[in-house]
């Protein structure tokens, strides 16, 4: 069984690297040196843009997750390291309300010294993601303060949907640039298609969601199976049916969720894990139809 002490000790004093070029270790590594004691370096040259880019002018192979790993492995091949982590982000409408825009952050950890792989998590509804075809400079400036811009970066380009051959301009994060790329591509295309940039260097409220994730990585990664004590007992299946207080019928909230270990396979299930036995009527499909 291993202790907190044996914990610390796969980590402590070890190098890792973190996969990235858009200086998320600003906000990962002092977590990571601090709660894991691992000293983090950024590989020179390492293009994560190859995996995906959020212009979408280069496709995301498979899921968020399969970036974050291909990432992490390509980083440990690339520096011969055997520690590594990962952060990919997603954005798009919240899964339960649809006009809410919605950030999902993970934070992949692999260890080949320790066959370990354990995965941290936030979501968060504080996103400035949005994006807008604009036809003046006017409506460009306009949807430039609507999203926090200079501290928050805006991408201009040819048309909504790019491809590889398109004209894309990111990182614009002076009022002369935006201006000056604007102007040019409503001459050149009678249009402007403006994003808020999403990647981590210029967008510092996508930034703080990350540091969430890593947060929630060094939780999993304290959270051991109880059977044979390997790190990142982790959460596979949460139940709905939580009974409504009123009436007693199930609801969508959560009656269990399912732990399970990666490495001898052990589960548990824990009932009422958000400490509520009973649901709100108002989350009742039959109190509040």
């Amino acid at each position: 069984m291993m202790t907190t002490n044996s914990l610390s000790q796969l980590f402590h004093y070890r190098t890792g690297v973190l996969a990235t070029m858009h200086q998320k270790e600003r906000v990962i590594a002092p977590i990571l040196a601090e709660q894991l004691g691992v000293q983090i370096i950024v590989p020179q040259d390492f293009n994560t843009d190859k995996f995906g880019t959020f212009t979408r002018d280069v496709k995301r192979s498979g899921s968020q997750l399969d970036a974050a790993k291909l990432k992490a492995e390509t980083a440990v091949t690339f520096t011969g390291l055997t520690l590594a982590f990962a952060s990919e982000g997603s954005f798009g409408a919240h899964p339960a309300i649809p006009f809410l825009p919605y950030n999902r952050e993970i934070v992949l950890l692999i260890d080949r010294t320790h066959d370990l792989e354990i995965v941290g998590e936030a979501t968060s509804t504080e996103t400035n993601y949005r994006h807008q075809l604009v036809k003046s400079l006017e409506e460009a400036l306009a949807f430039a303060q609507k999203i926090g811009f200079p501290a928050h970066g805006l991408v201009a380009m040819s048309e909504p949907q790019p491809t590889q051959a398109s004209h894309i301009v990111k990182g614009i994060t002076d009022e002369a640039h935006l201006i000056e790329t604007v102007t040019w591509l409503l001459t050149k295309f009678g249009q402007a298609h403006l994003e808020t940039d999403m990647r981590a260097m210029h967008n510092p409220t996508r930034m703080k969601v990350i540091a969430q994730a890593t947060r929630d990585l060094i939780q999993q990664v304290n959270h051991c199976c109880p059977q044979c004590g390997t790190p990142g007992f982790a959460l596979v299946e949460r139940k709905p049916g939580l009974p409504c207080a009123l009436c007693g019928s199930p609801t969508e909230l959560t009656l269990a969720v399912t732990h399970r270990c990666k490495k001898c396979h052990f589960s548990n299930v824990t009932y009422f894990a958000d400490g509520q036995e009973f649901a709100d009527p108002g989350q009742c499909a039959y109190c509040n139809p």
